[in-house]
C-alpha cells in the first residue's frame, strides 16, 4: 500500500474503523438488546452527541469531567462537551422534558460515546453504550429489576458464563463517618482499599481498621460474604446499605437461583457517582461487560435528586463474548434481471447483489463479490451455488 494511503488510514489511539462484518454483528446485538428492554416496558430515547458543557457535566455527569472532550460552539460562543457517558443525559431528560411522566419511569438507549483516554483493560476511546435507567423508585425491587434485566438481555444474545458482582460504594464512607474519621483519612483508606492493601488499612484506619479489614476479607461468593457481613457491628449510617444488599440478593436468588453472584464489600473504583447498591457484569473469558447501580438524577450538589438506578453495557467488550448471528445468504443477480425477480428473492430472505454491467461468467462474478449463490438469469431463473 502506498505511503500516502497508509497515512490516511492511520487513526488516533483508541479509535478504529468498524468494518462490515463487525458492524453487522454489533447492529444485530444492539437491536436484540433493545427488544429485550422494550419487552419489559423500557422506552427508547436518543440524546444528542454534544451538549452545553455545564449541562452535560452537572449531577452524575460531573464524575466524567476528566474524560470529556470540550469544544467551542461557533454559533452560541458557549463551551460544549462531547458525551463520555449517556447516563447523565438520560437523567437530564427524565428530570426536565419528562418530569411530568408517571413514575417509575423506564427508559433505554443506545449510542456512541467518546472519552479522552482508555484504560489498560479497555483501551477503546469511542464505543457504543447500550443500557436502561429506572427513575423514581427506591425499593429493592427496582435494584433487582435492573440486574435481572441485564442478565436476561445478555443471555438472550448468547453471552455465556455470566456472573454479577454486587457492591455498595457508599458503605465504606458511611462506616468511616460513623466512627468519626475525617475526609483526609477516608481518602487514604479508599486508596488503600482499592489496592486491597491490608497493611495500609491497618495503619490509617484508626477505629475503622478492624471493621474494614473484615469487610475486605469477607468479599467473595455472595452467600459467604453476606454471612460475614451479617455478623459485623455496623454504624447506623451503613446499616441501610446492609439491608439493601440483603433484600436485593434475596430477590435475585428467588428469580434466578442459578445466577453466579459475588459481593465486593469495599469496591469503589468506577462507581464515582453511585449512591447505593451497584454491580458489575462479567463473562468468563470476555471480562467486564458493563456496570450499573443507584444514583441521584438532578443538578450537581442536589443530594435529594430523584432516585434512579440502571446499567450500561459496553458493546466493544460485549461483542467478544457473543457469537455472530448467521449471515443471510448473498445471491448475485446478473445485469438485466427484472426488478420483480430480485424483489421476490429478498422477500424469501436472500440478500441480493445486483450486477451493474454484463459479465461473461455470472458464477465467477458472484464469487468475486463474496456471494455464495448466483441467479441463473434468464436461462432458468434458479438460484445456484457458486460451487
Amino acid at each position: 500500500m502506498p505511503a500516502d494511503a497508509l497515512s490516511s488510514a492511520l487513526l488516533p489511539a483508541g479509535l478504529h474503523d468498524v468494518l462490515p462484518s463487525e458492524a453487522a454483528h454489533e447492529a444485530a446485538a444492539v437491536e436484540r438488546l433493545l427488544a429485550e428492554f422494550a419487552a419489559q416496558g423500557y422506552r427508547r430515547v436518543d440524546p444528542p452527541l454534544v451538549e452545553f458543557e455545564e449541562n452535560l457535566l452537572s449531577g452524575p455527569g460531573a464524575a466524567m469531567s476528566k474524560q470529556t472532550f470540550r469544544l467551542m460552539d461557533p454559533h452560541s460562543q458557549r463551551m460544549m462537551a462531547v458525551r463520555a457517558d449517556i447516563t447523565p443525559q438520560i437523567a437530564r431528560i427524565a428530570t426536565t422534558r419528562l418530569k411530568n411522566e408517571a413514575r417509575p419511569l423506564r427508559l433505554c438507549y443506545a449510542g456512541q460515546v467518546l472519552r479522552v483516554k482508555g484504560s489498560q483493560l479497555r483501551p477503546e476511546r469511542q464505543f457504543t453504550q447500550v443500557g436502561v435507567e429506572l427513575l423514581g423508585a427506591l425499593a429493592a425491587e427496582a435494584d433487582a429489576e435492573v440486574v435481572l434485566l441485564a442478565v436476561q438481555a445478555l443471555t438472550a444474545i448468547g453471552v455465556p458464563h455470566l456472573s454479577v458482582d454486587l457492591c455498595v460504594p457508599t458503605m465504606v464512607s458511611r462506616i468511616c463517618a460513623g466512627l468519626g474519621l475525617g475526609e483526609d483519612d477516608i481518602r487514604r483508606l479508599r486508596a488503600a482499599l482499592d489496592r486491597k492493601d491490608a497493611a495500609a488499612v491497618a495503619a490509617v484506619g484508626g477505629p475503622a481498621a478492624a471493621l474494614l479489614e473484615s469487610l475486605m476479607s469477607a468479599s467473595g461468593p455472595a452467600d459467604r460474604a453476606m454471612q460475614a457481613l451479617a455478623a459485623l457491628p455496623l454504624p447506623e449510617g451503613a446499616e441501610k446499605d446492609r439491608r439493601r444488599l440483603t433484600d436485593t440478593l434475596a430477590l435475585l436468588r428467588a428469580a434466578m437461583p442459578g445466577l453466579t453472584v459475588t459481593i465486593d464489600l469495599v469496591e469503589h473504583r468506577g462507581f464515582e457517582y453511585q449512591t447505593g447498591l451497584s454491580f458489575t457484569l462479567f463473562s468468563r473469558g470476555a471480562g467486564e461487560l458493563g456496570q450499573g447501580g443507584r444514583y441521584r438524577a438532578g443538578a450537581q450538589g442536589e443530594e435529594r435528586g430523584e432516585p434512579a438506578t440502571g446499567f450500561t453495557l459496553y458493546m466493544d467488550t460485549l461483542l467478544r463474548a457473543v457469537p455472530p448471528s448467521p449471515a443471510a445468504g448473498r445471491v448475485y443477480v446478473p445485469h438485466g434481471t427484472s426488478w420483480e425477480s430480485a424483489r421476490k428473492l429478498r422477500a424469501d430472505g436472500w440478500v441480493t447483489v445486483a450486477g451493474l454491467a454484463p459479465v461473461a461468467d455470472a458464477a465467477a462474478e458472484a464469487r468475486r463479490l463474496q456471494c455464495g449463490h448466483w441467479l441463473d438469469w434468464p436461462a432458468g431463473g434458479d438460484v445456484k451455488p457458486v460451487g
